[in-house]
């Protein structure tokens, strides 16, 4: 059943393939982060949420002092 894996290993040709499918793995992920438009516009505007003016009010606990 899992023939090809053993031919594969024992042929001296798994560092080959294994190069190939991770390659192909971190092509994928890269073509997967980058290709989502509505992606990249919602990290874009994630860019300047430290620099936004907060909507709370910050008020100092005086009931226990």
């Amino acid at each position: 059943m899992y023939d090809w894996i053993k031919s594969i290993v024992y042929s001296g040709d798994a560092k080959t393939f294994l190069l190939f499918l991770f390659f192909f793995t971190f092509v994928g992920v890269i073509l997967y982060v980058f290709t989502n438009r509505k992606r990249s516009s919602r990290l874009e505007s994630y860019k300047n949420i430290p620099f936004e003016d907060d909507d709370v009010v910050h008020r100092k606990d005086t009931d226990n002092e």
